[in-house]
């Protein structure tokens, strides 16, 4: 697994974005794997999300994505994301990976550098 030699932290990343639909969705997705921001996005079927907005409690039907890629693309995606996304404030969670299958991370790098 590569690691960042300074702290040993584990440099790849999943990272969870809602989307309002299913066209966003894939249109977020095919957009950063071509700028090889991401080694692969998987676009989930409707989430039914419960959330705080503006002191009101609301609720919609949404797309998550899930993002495959490193520390090192985070900010490039995250310009992307909310270039793209209609949200004033989109949901844009980035999780460590701490342990993998190292072929598969192999390939996240290969994919996008």
């Amino acid at each position: 697994m590569k690691k960042n030699n300074i702290t040993e932290q584990p440099v790849y990343q999943l990272v969870l974005c809602t989307c309002p639909d299913e066209d966003v969705a894939i249109n977020i997705a095919e957009n950063i794997v071509a700028q090889k921001l991401a080694a692969c996005v998987n676009v989930l079927p409707a989430v039914y999300s419960v959330y705080h907005w503006q002191d009101n409690v609301e609720s919609a039907k949404e797309n998550m994505i899930v993002i495959k890629t490193t520390k090192e693309k985070y900010a490039s995606l995250e310009q992307v994301i909310t270039s793209l996304h209609p949200y004033e404030v989109p949901e844009i969670i980035a999780i460590d990976i701490t342990s993998g299958l190292p072929e598969y991370l192999k390939w996240i790098d290969n994919s996008i550098n």
